[in-house]
């Protein structure tokens, strides 16, 4: 990253990770569940010079503080609090949004309400939807629910290795940037993650809802990315997706599982026309676009 923001909200402190902080056009980038906004890097480099990603980290995750009444503040309703905290710091009244799992679902939530509605230009849902597979939420509740406790620094590498193959990463300095970017020190002297345990609590405090209502409101341009091996977003639902939203982008991502990473030109091209296409202003010009055909040969 090139700048980190502290954004406060309430109590608490958010940090909002900055690539290109002085390019003519943004867009926010939200991670998922239990990954922080550093997952965005690879993103940002991709995306190129014209575009400043602002990528928070949740509360209770990365940079951001950990909250004291997590039954409070570890929910949706104050993360949509945050990410309308985060747009206004930056006043920015419209801005794209890319969204991995669960900063997926916050844009969801956020595009389908009438008051934030307007301050989306479009909405790029990275393996995520109003209709998720219960087992894999429920796998996903019971591991982050407990601390984790690691003797070594290549223990916890292993862990994250195993439990994000879904990113699709073949890399090994990949891979240990991402945990050097995920581990923090215990008191004893051990190993464990970056977030605080109770973020899954939001399992148990947050009240569940229809979100096939929240998607049949959604107004703003919609792309769909899926990892072709996702357990959390079928094909079936992709197809009920696309129904209640005709115009929905869509693009699979071949080796993943859930959920992409945004990380290989095969993914994020695609996306940077989406965002550009929707963002007239920041349209390729005919040279460049005819200097990226060349590359792709």
């Amino acid at each position: 990253m090139d700048a980190v923001a502290i954004v406060p909200v309430d109590s608490l402190d958010i940090a909002v990770r900055v690539w290109h902080p002085d390019a003519p056009h943004t867009v926010i980038a939200w991670h998922g569940l239990a990954r922080h906004g550093g997952d965005f890097e690879q993103l940002a480099r991709l995306l190129g010079p014209k575009w400043r990603v602002l990528a928070p980290d949740t509360p209770g995750r990365g940079l951001s503080s950990w909250s004291f009444y997590p039954a409070q503040e570890y929910l949706y309703a104050h993360y949509m609090k945050v990410a309308l905290a985060v747009l206004d710091h930056f006043q920015l009244d419209s801005v794209p949004w890319v969204g991995t799992s669960m900063g997926g679902l916050l844009g969801m939530l956020l595009a389908a309400d009438s008051e934030a509605a307007p301050r989306f230009q479009c909405l790029v849902l990275n393996d995520v939807g109003p209709e998720l597979e219960p087992q894999a939420l429920a796998q996903m509740a019971t591991y982050f629910a407990t601390l984790k406790r690691f003797s070594t620094f290549a223990a916890l590498k292993e862990a994250l290795k195993e439990n994000y193959r879904g990113f699709g990463i073949d890399q090994e300095s990949e891979w240990d940037a991402m945990a050097t970017a995920s581990a923090r020190r215990l008191p004893d002297g051990a190993w464990t993650f970056h977030y605080d345990p109770r973020i899954g609590e939001q399992f148990i405090h947050d009240t569940p809802r229809d979100m096939w209502s929240d998607w049949a409101q959604i107004r703003c341009p919609l792309m769909l990315i899926r990892g072709e091996q996702s357990p959390l977003i079928t094909p079936e639902s992709v197809e009920k997706m696309r129904q209640a939203q005709p115009e929905m982008t869509t693009l699979e991502a071949p080796g993943c599982g859930h959920a992409p990473m945004l990380n290989v030109e095969s993914q994020v091209t695609p996306l940077r026309h989406f965002l550009e296409h929707h963002v007239p202003e920041a349209k390729a010009s005919l040279w460049q676009r005819l200097t990226e055909r060349i590359k792709q040969r």
